[in-house]
């Protein structure tokens, strides 16, 4: 049987780029817990939004979530 690769893993700075863009030198740990607990609630909130990737950004103390999905109306409402 042959070895199994991640094909995200794979292309990490070829074709793809990291899901979560941040960086900590104290904080990482709670950093790390709080982007899956962030994509675990959007997950649950709107299963039937056909979500495809869930992208987190951190700035000093900002965070950008970018969601992308094929149904976006569920996500931001029929108005909007």
């Amino acid at each position: 049987m042959g070895q199994k690769v991640n094909p995200i893993g794979l292309r990490l700075g070829i074709v793809k780029t990291w899901s979560s863009r941040w960086y900590a030198d104290k904080d990482y740990a709670n950093n790390l817990h709080e982007d899956l607990r962030i994509r675990k609630y959007i997950g649950n909130e709107v299963k039937h939004a056909g979500i495809s990737k869930i992208e987190i950004e951190r700035a000093a103390d900002q965070i950008r979530v970018n969601i992308h999905t094929a149904r976006p109306g569920i996500i931001i409402g029929t108005k909007g």
